[in-house]
């Protein structure tokens, strides 16, 4: 692939998180040859917004707006939550896109929400609650954040201890205007993308069960399967790096 024509990858993060979680894995797609932007969602302590913009709109105009900017190709990366956000996107801004990768990401059929996928594996998979018990709601009920001890027996449970907490400390409130995000997409647009599933075996927030739940509802990713929870690109960088650099080929 000539130099010019090697996409931009354009990296989001899920909820309670921050473009921090890319920080170790963006320096690995630079040394490659690729750009590399990270954003921070509307609603993010680091992108504060009005009220209107914590939503998939006010996702979609700041990735549109900051996409802009980039000349070449794209290739769209979500992580957890940020699977949604960057579906919608894909399908926004689909005649650019050369795929979209998913690292224990939410992949999901266009109208279908995270919680109603969860909710369904319960009888059979009661871990598919995930973070769910453990958050910690603002009193209106609009934006919730994760204990420190839950960020790190549910997301970071295979760091060392201290790396896990200090990581910790960094996770944020959540506004639900950009947690509860449901993408419809078609399959003109979004549908006709190649994609890419990390999937991450010890997972306890988006469960295996659910991962693979995903795979079948929306067929045709290729799939990479890792042994570690939550946040591979910061336990399983190289691997991560790895994966994305061939799909990016």
């Amino acid at each position: 692939m000539p130099e010019q024509q090697k996409p931009t990858f354009v990296l989001i993060h899920g909820a309670w998180a921050g473009s921090w979680v890319w920080d170790a894995l963006k320096p690995e797609l630079e040394a490659a040859g690729h750009a590399a932007l990270t954003l921070d969602m509307p609603g993010n302590p680091q992108h504060p917004a009005a009220e209107e913009d914590i939503s998939m709109a006010g996702c979609m105009a700041h990735i549109a707006a900051a996409c802009a900017e980039i000349e070449g190709p794209l290739l769209l990366v979500g992580h957890s939550g940020g699977g949604v956000i960057v579906t919608q996107a894909a399908e926004m801004l689909a005649e650019r896109v050369v795929g979209v990768a998913y690292l224990a990401g939410m992949m999901l059929p266009s109208g279908l929400g995270f919680a109603e996928l969860s909710n369904s594996l319960l009888a059979t998979n009661p871990e598919a609650a995930g973070i769910w018990p453990h958050l910690v709601w603002a009193e209106d009920r609009q934006s919730s954040s994760v204990p420190p001890e839950a960020v790190c027996e549910v997301f970071l449970q295979d760091l060392p201890r201290e790396q896990a907490m200090a990581a910790a400390q960094r996770f944020c409130s959540q506004p639900e205007g950009t947690r509860a995000l449901v993408a419809n997409w078609t399959a003109e647009r979004f549908g006709r993308l190649p994609r890419l599933y990390v999937e991450a075996t010890e997972d306890r927030s988006v469960v295996l069960a659910a991962q693979r739940k995903m795979q079948a509802l929306v067929p045709g990713a290729q799939v990479v399967s890792l042994p570690c929870g939550h946040v591979p690109q910061v336990v399983q960088t190289a691997a991560v790096a790895e994966a994305l650099l061939a799909f990016a080929s």
